[in-house]
């Protein structure tokens, strides 16, 4: 952007600090490593001592990441007592490998980074990731092959924690592809459902154009610096050229858009809701998605010196946020409304990273109250998916809130969060971002308010079709109230959806990322914040009364009707996003692979065919000579004969 917020002093990188060599770990630090363990040992029990664990199994993956909430907790208030000098601890594992001969070596360290902003992932993946684990205990209760889905799990958190707690960019990469292994296990769980299989293909995928990203711009990082480590790339910024840091920074990007589903990588997200509604939120919410705005966070002090890949990352994530809204307000398919504005909560954020140090850190607070409200409008959605026989429709459900009394009121405290109601966490997160985005740019700023309106739209039309009209399910379907081992992970996020917004009484989640990604000494917004406030919330109340006007005051039809706007459809389709890919990348590689093969039989198949057939008529003509008759042999000797008397003769008079 080109109206970065320098600090007061015009320290490095637009008032971002160098990442310094993180303090020894010592105490309840120096187990660490136990966070990552936990979890991971509880994924090797269940996933190979088989159905020996059944019976217990959902309570050990349940308690492995329990553990880990509870030392990530200790190891939080204790980096909270700290000097804020202090609060960046590392703890070598192991020299993973070492490459090079002589002085040219390259050595790389399997070493955890403790430090204020991995301690809040480490709280949110853990925390959240506790509740959902419990949630799953009554969810997936009938499903035989439970202790293998709690295996998944156990190995879906544990690749997330190396992902936020390595200090280099090549521990990240390793929990970067454990991660992708572990969303495609359990997108596909329910394999016998061919959509199921084909929607974690589809993932697995689009997540490895990402991946090429990553490994592309580790392998610049390594030329330029010499070191994946994060103090070491940082330490040297500052020295590179802005091309090869705006490289790096795309590059980057690439990476970030393909786990955090943004344009051009997002086609994945809505088919991944095949998989169970605990892996929806436990993907959607807190974790998977959340990574690609961990990364550029974390590259900070990449992106402070390359101006335009920052641009770059604030128009993909403006973009992202309005097409997921716009997806949103198309699908009467519970969870992939949901998916939908998971893609553009993500692009809030996202476009809150590109802002540079005036946005960093409400990127990362709109990302924690996010996995609060998501995680529990996800679970609750699995509720009414509970009580309704698993149906998804929309157009199946209405009048819901009697019959379901705690899962309702669980559910309307996230979405009042994620449209910005006034006092829920939504309400401080993404206000924040908007405001940020008009101090730097209109038209950002006007894409993140119209994003807003958008939201309260669709999220209101979910919500009065799901809980409120007329009800439209079958005759043979009576919904129930969830068992208590669901309720009560709502009843926990619900609470959080409405006090997450505490984190930033006194600038405090500001104040506490400071030392990692910077902080704007002032903000010259262009509008009073009060009344920028009351303008989102004016934007907000339009797009609520908008559903109500068009959903709840008109009868809604069993079967999605027909004939609708051109806006619909495209929204219905994805906005096209797989024909796109079909065009652009799938046509052409066939037509390639085709063109191959025709080339193959004609060119390289005919050569060899043709010289072949060439020898066997040449053996054919020679075979006739070897009759076996003598006169014939006798023949060719006089001819031979003749034949060289007359060349002797022929050279002698020349």
């Amino acid at each position: 952007m080109t109206n970065l917020l320098w600090a007061a002093d015009g320290s490095h990188g637009g008032g971002v600090p160098p990442v310094v060599e993180p303090i020894a770990a010592d105490g309840v630090f120096s187990l660490l490593w136990l966070i990552i363990a936990l979890p991971a040992l509880g994924a090797a029990v269940l996933l190979l001592l088989g159905r020996r664990t059944d019976g217990w199994g959902h309570y050990l993956g349940t308690a492995t990441v329990a553990g880990s909430f509870v030392i990530s907790l200790i190891a939080f208030f204790s980096l909270l007592g700290r000097d804020e000098a202090e609060r960046s601890v590392g703890q070598h594992l192991w020299t993973w490998f070492e490459v090079g001969i002589g002085e040219r070596v390259f050595s790389a360290d399997l070493a955890l980074l403790f430090d204020p902003l991995s301690s809040l992932f480490l709280l949110l993946i853990t925390g959240v990731g506790t509740l959902i684990h419990i949630y799953s205990i009554g969810y997936m209760e009938h499903d035989e092959r439970r202790r293998r889905f709690f295996g998944y799990l156990n190995l879906f958190i544990a690749a997330m924690l190396v992902l936020v707690l390595s200090d280099s960019y090549l521990g990240i990469f390793l929990g970067w592809e454990g991660v992708g292994l572990a969303s495609y296990l359990l997108i596909g769980f329910w394999q016998h459902k061919p959509s199921a299989a084909a929607a974690a293909k589809k993932a697995f995928v689009v997540n490895r154009v990402g991946d090429v990203g990553m490994v592309l711009a580790m392998s610049l990082i390594i030329a330029t610096f010499g070191s994946t480590a994060f103090s070491a790339v940082s330490a040297q910024a500052g020295e590179a050229g802005e091309g090869t840091l705006t490289a790096i920074g795309l590059l980057l990007l690439l990476g970030a858009c393909g786990k955090s589903a943004q344009v051009p990588l997002q086609s994945w997200l809505l088919d991944a809701m095949e998989g169970p509604t605990p892996v929806s939120a436990l993907i959607h919410a807190a974790t998977m998605v959340t990574a690609g705005v961990y990364l550029v966070v974390r590259s900070n002090f990449i992106y402070e010196y390359a101006t335009a890949a920052q641009t770059a990352v604030v128009v993909v994530g403006a973009v992202t946020l309005l097409a997921g809204a716009w997806i949103g307000c198309a699908k009467d398919d519970i969870k992939k409304a949901l998916a939908g504005s998971t893609m553009s909560q993500i692009g809030y954020m996202m476009l809150a990273a590109g802002l540079g140090v005036a946005g960093y850190a409400f990127a990362i607070f709109h990302l924690i109250t996010h996995g609060f409200f998501k995680a529990n409008m996800f679970l609750g959605a699995g509720s009414v998916m509970h009580a309704m026989d698993d149906e998804v429709d929309m157009r199946r459900y209405g009048a819901l809130q009697k019959m379901l009394p705690v899962t309702f009121l669980t559910f309307a405290m996230g979405y009042l969060a994620i449209i910005g109601f006034p006092g829920f966490s939504g309400f401080w997160s993404k206000d924040k971002i908007i405001e940020t985005a008009f101090a730097e740019n209109w038209i950002v700023g006007a894409a993140a308010l119209l994003g807003a309106g958008v939201t309260a739209f669709y999220m209101t039309r979910l919500m009065l079709m799901t809980f409120f009209t007329e009800k439209r399910w079958q005759k043979d379907v009576h919904p129930h109230e969830s068992p208590k081992v669901m309720t009560i992970p709502l009843i926990v996020l619900a609470a959080l959806s409405v006090l997450g917004g505490a984190l930033l009484l006194g600038n405090w989640i500001v104040d506490w990322l400071s030392p990692v990604v910077g902080v704007a000494e002032h903000h010259d917004f262009p509008i009073p914040v009060l009344l920028m406030t009351a303008i989102v919330t004016a934007v907000v109340a339009v797009g609520v009364a908008a559903a109500w006007f068009l959903v709840g005051k008109k009868p809604v039809e069993r079967e999605a009707p027909a004939n609708v706007s051109v806006f619909t459809k495209a929204g219905r389709a994805d906005l096209y996003g797989d024909a796109i890919n079909e065009a652009l990348l799938m046509r052409p590689g066939q037509q390639l692979t085709q063109g191959l093969v025709t080339f193959d039989h004609t060119v390289v198949d005919g050569a060899v065919r043709g010289t072949g057939g060439l020898f066997a008529g040449l053996s054919n003509l020679l075979r006739k000579t070897q009759n076996g008759y003598v006169r014939s042999y006798a023949a060719s000797l006089l001819a031979g004969a003749f034949l060289v008397v007359a060349v002797l003769l022929v050279v002698t008079i020349a």
